[in-house]
């Protein structure tokens, strides 16, 4: 049961660090101390999808679910409403690449907003 549960939590958690690398540039700009976990985070995100890298994240889920006994997604929650946003359907590498780069563009343009702000602040 701890093994599923742990599954479970690592979905979650795979989830919400996908939202935090497409969206954390805008929680930069009003808390900017989250760069310095937001920076890396989106780089590792751009990453992935561009270079194809594998996630540890994945592999620790598959590991947990080894240990709970599956040998794939049963009926649950977290399987059925979670997974298919993390992974989708028809996932093409030219996908990854097209979504990796909209991670880039829109963090690259958010922080460009957040240096842009700054500069003027200062010169002010």
């Amino acid at each position: 049961m701890f093994y599923r549960i742990a599954a479970d939590g690592l979905v979650l958690f795979h989830l919400a660090f996908i939202v935090f690398v497409v969206f954390g540039g805008l929680l930069v700009l009003k808390w900017p101390r989250l760069i310095l976990w937001h920076l890396p985070a989106a780089a590792w995100g751009v990453a992935v999808e561009l270079f194809h890298l594998p996630c540890p994240l994945t592999h620790w889920e598959n590991l947990m679910r080894q240990g709970a006994g599956q040998t794939g997604y049963g009926g649950g929650f977290i399987e059925h409403y979670v997974w298919p946003i993390i992974y989708p359907a028809g996932l093409t590498p030219a996908i990854q690449l097209g979504l990796g780069s909209t991670v880039l563009l829109v963090n690259v343009l958010v922080y460009l907003r957040l240096f842009w702000h700054r500069k003027r602040r200062r010169l002010s």
